[in-house]
């Protein structure tokens, strides 16, 4: 017997030995050299690229490692291989390994830029991708739809690695489950960090999703632990879980608009995540929904999301549920999680004439909840006697329905060595544990490419004085850097050339009304990709413009844009938008998406068109032109279309905007134009925050609200409408009477009403 071990031992060392003496180290120049060896890779070859760019380089990685001799492809010097044009990676094989790559200028000519796979048949086993860069490497078609990394197969890992920047539509990391061999795949996804994702407008912003509704019966065993969210904002769902038995564990999200949602798929675990959200807009939380959900030890300060991207919500369910639509919470275990500053705590959420199966047989335990505004957090939208509650402790009252569940008790906050909020006192032992690891964004992804900010802010550069003339104010605009100021002498800028903005970039009057720019083109500002514009103390006049329709002060780029951008006027003066019907001031291009429009302070006299025209989504896909848009303290004369129409067609709920503040303006015969069709002051349809208050009216056309999805919040309040009829408010998909809120209007002269 000890003779046979010796031989077995023997021949164990031999193959090892064999392998190692087989193995080769290849340095490739080129994609010939790469594909002249990358069928003929055996275990423990190691592959590595050249310094610089490769263009255009379709990477097929293939081979049989093992575990004691993977086979390695990688950069000369990690980050300094540069994948561009329409480049990516694929894997097949098993025991490979993939690291220092950056994926930058260009996109995916295929579904993935990383996929651990060939095709259908040939998967990725015990493979690992790790300290990969992709950065902005988006289809500049945004409605085309492409995964960053699709995990495929089993036993893969993703780790260490930097994503920022998509832009397109499509989940930057996806779990595949569509065949047996990608199912119970044990993959981690870990100490990635997952950087600026801009709010994309319409459902397919994910950043991580697990499974499909389709196999969402089926366990994926996926963990997610140690990844840095940083501004996630695609949409609702930043993390979507739509399998069984995964476990998210240990990430931070921060300032993220949206929520860890468990879609679909039973016997989850979350677990000591941290939700910061800094009173940011839409900062969520945890959704809960199906069966035998964990959520334990996760600490949630700061967030303000309401509705499905609340700080917390269990959902109420469809009763037989199809595998895609809500299974009912049953058997969940809520415990020992801390709440600061949570706006919204939401049970039963969704609970509709569809949705009407609360949850049951599940128990919310040992939790603290702290507001330091004294609001109680608590809504519930159905029956939730099957949510028991117990030994939980809250600083403010709650519903009287959960009382006998919540303490109500006075507690002093501390900060700990940890960074987080934790009651002074030691005998208060419920909520996240006192030891919760707080990862650092430093110590995610990788340290040899930095993680800048996402948004050049307006005014941050330099300040460029500019004389009295277009063509020193074009070399100015060339020449500027994005973040710079021009400063505008006093005089006449009669601008002959279409001006391109495709940098941040503010320009302003030195003497606010003494700089005058007049132009002859059909636009005289264009936002293109990358661009941002804030205008400041200008006099701007049509006057000069071509005689004919459509004419505009400011437009996108009039299709294709990629960017999400950010539209700035304070005030300046608009005269003379009137040479021809249908002159407007803004109009955005079709795919165009605005962060945020902001016009105060300003003056329009005499336009044939609207102010701002963000309508022109109206497939009813849930796409939309505008997240944020704010009109304050302007005066509008003589405008024959609207101030504003804004427009947010279909059902989809996986959006927060567009949002809408109009105060305290003067409208005066304004929307009564021939072609105006909306027949509006103010025309917004499936807008979810309209807030329209102490604005006067002077002989103008109604405000036309048409709610459709998502709950949205309308108020109309301490307006006056002087010869003006009152607003028109419509529900278009639910039946009943209206839910906006108008109140403290002054109505004068209203004859027809």
């Amino acid at each position: 017997m000890r003779l046979m071990n010796i031989i077995k031992l023997s021949l164990v060392l031999t193959g090892c030995l064999s392998t190692q003496l087989a193995a080769k180290d290849y340095f490739v120049e080129n994609k010939q050299a790469f594909n002249s060896i990358s069928a003929d890779l055996v275990a423990g070859d190691k592959v590595i690229l050249k310094n610089g760019t490769w263009n255009d380089f379709e990477i097929l990685f293939s081979g049989q490692g093992s575990k004691a001799a993977p086979i390695l492809l990688t950069a000369e010097t990690k980050g300094q291989v540069i994948l561009s044009g329409q480049s990516n990676l694929r894997l097949a094989g098993k025991y490979l390994e993939v690291s220092g790559l950056v994926f930058k200028d260009g996109y995916t000519p295929s579904s993935a830029v990383i996929e651990f796979r060939r095709n259908k048949s040939e998967l990725a086993y015990h493979s690992r991708v790790t300290q990969i860069v992709i950065d902005n490497y988006s289809n500049p078609d945004k409605r085309e739809s492409d995964y960053w990394v699709a995990l495929y197969g089993q036993h893969n890992r993703f780790d260490h690695s930097h994503l920022v920047g998509k832009r397109n539509k499509g989940v930057t990391v996806a779990v595949r489950l569509n065949s047996v061999q990608s199912q119970k795949n044990y993959h981690r996804i870990d100490n990635n960090y997952f950087g600026y994702r801009p709010t994309f407008g319409s459902n397919g912003g994910e950043t991580l999703r697990v499974g499909t509704s389709h196999h969402s019966l089926t366990d994926s065993h996926t963990l997610v632990e140690n990844n840095y969210f940083d501004r996630t904002n695609g949409e609702v769902e930043t993390v979507s879980i739509k399998a069984g038995k995964n476990i998210v564990r240990n990430n931070v999200f921060y300032e993220s608009r949206g929520t860890l949602t468990l879609r679909h798929g039973n016997g989850n675990v979350v677990e000591e995540n941290i939700f910061i959200g800094n009173g940011v807009d839409h900062t969520g939380g945890i959704r809960v929904i199906n069966k035998d959900q964990i959520i334990r030890n996760n600490y949630l300060q700061g967030l303000t999301g309401y509705r499905f991207g609340s700080g917390f919500t269990v959902m109420n369910g469809v009763p037989n549920s199809s595998i895609n639509r809500y299974h009912q919470v049953e058997n969940a275990t809520i415990e020992n999680n801390t709440f600061v500053n949570v706006s919204h705590i939401q049970l039963a959420a969704g609970s509709d004439a569809e949705r009407s199966a609360a949850p049951k047989n599940s128990v919310m335990n040992n939790n603290l909840i702290i507001n330091q505004d004294a609001k109680q957090p608590f809504s519930t939208f159905d029956d939730v006697s099957g949510l028991v509650l117990s030994n939980n402790i809250a600083n403010t009252k709650v519903l009287s329905e959960l009382e006998y569940g919540v303490k109500q008790q006075s507690i002093t906050l501390e900060k700990a060595s940890n960074g987080l909020l934790y009651p002074s006192s030691k005998s208060v032992n419920v909520g996240a544990k006192r030891d919760l690891k707080v990862l650092k964004k430093e110590d995610t992804g990788v340290s040899w490419y930095a993680k800048v900010p996402a948004i050049v802010e307006f005014d941050s550069g330099k300040t460029h004085v500019v004389k009295a003339s277009a063509s020193a104010l074009l070399n100015a605009i060339d020449n500027a850097q994005s973040g710079d100021v021009l400063e505008l002498a006093p005089g006449q800028y009669d601008v002959s050339k279409l001006v391109e903005i495709n940098k941040t970039l503010t320009i302003k009057a030195k003497q606010s009304g003494k700089s005058k720019l007049t132009f002859q083109r059909s636009t005289l500002f264009e936002i293109h990709d990358g661009g941002n514009l804030k205008l400041e103390g200008l006099l701007i006049s049509g006057e000069y413009a071509p005689d004919a329709i459509d004419n505009s002060i400011v437009r996108t780029q009039k299709w294709g844009m990629l960017d999400n951008y950010r539209f700035v006027m304070t005030n300046s003066k608009l005269i003379a938008l009137d040479i021809n019907h249908s002159f407007h001031f803004f109009v955005t291009g079709k795919g165009a998406m605005a962060d945020e429009i902001i016009l105060t302070g300003n003056s329009f006299t005499n336009v044939t068109g609207d102010i701002l025209r963000l309508n022109t989504e109206i497939e009813d896909l849930g796409v939309y032109n505008a997240e944020y848009v704010t009109v304050n303290n302007n005066t509008f004369n003589d405008v024959e279309g609207s101030l504003i129409k804004l427009y947010r067609g279909g059902t989809d709920e996986s959006t927060f905007g567009p949002h809408l503040e109009v105060i305290n303006n003067t409208l005066n015969n304004v929307g009564f134009g021939v072609r105006n069709k909306a027949q509006a002051s103010i025309y917004v349809h499936g807008v979810q925050v309209t807030n329209i208050k102490e604005n006067e009216f002077v002989k103008s056309a109604p405000i036309v609200v048409e709610h459709t999805v998502g709950e949205p919040k309308t108020e109309i309040s301490n307006n006056t409408f002087n010869a003006t009829k009152t607003p028109n408010v419509k529900e278009l998909i639910v039946n009943g009477p209206h839910t906006a809120v108008l109140k403290n209007n002054n109505v004068l002269n209203n004859k027809a009403d």
